[in-house]
């Protein structure tokens, strides 16, 4: 199936997410910051990435990971970003879908923290599929 990312420094809920997407048959990994994300991300592209905005270094690193990625990285434009955070429950400003935008917070889709596993399942399955070209399209030419 896709190859996925977990950016999330909670290592625990980290393993349990990417135990329940690998029986869905992924393959999994885990990055517990950015900064490893970076470098694992230039190893190997993920298909999608799971981002959460919240870790120890900048309450707010993973909106900025995902401005990276969309507007200053060439081989990471276009690549799903599902947030997941908690970030409502610390800072209460009702923060969700609808700040999804472009400039700001380029990402496909968002969930709050905890997350009923079946979601996140769908909700992966969902970017994965709206990601795939047409069935019939890729590497057609018409005359």
């Amino acid at each position: 199936m896709a190859y996925l990312l977990i950016i999330d420094d909670d290592e625990d809920f980290a393993r349990a997410m990417a135990k329940v997407l690998s029986d869905a048959g992924h393959e999994v990994g885990i990055s517990l910051d950015t900064q490893t994300a970076m470098a694992s991300m230039k190893a190997r592209t993920p298909d999608l990435v799971i981002l959460d905005v919240m870790f120890p270094e900048d309450s707010s690193a993973g909106f900025g990971f995902a401005r990276m990625m969309e507007h200053h990285n060439a081989a990471f434009k276009g690549i799903p970003i599902l947030m997941l955070t908690a970030v409502n429950a610390r800072f209460p400003l009702g923060f969700g879908p609808r700040d999804i935008d472009e400039s700001w917070l380029p990402v496909s889709d968002f969930v709050e923290k905890p997350v009923d596993l079946d979601v996140l399942c769908n909700k992966v399955s969902a970017l994965l599929a709206r990601k795939r070209p047409a069935a019939g399209k890729a590497g057609k030419e018409t005359r």
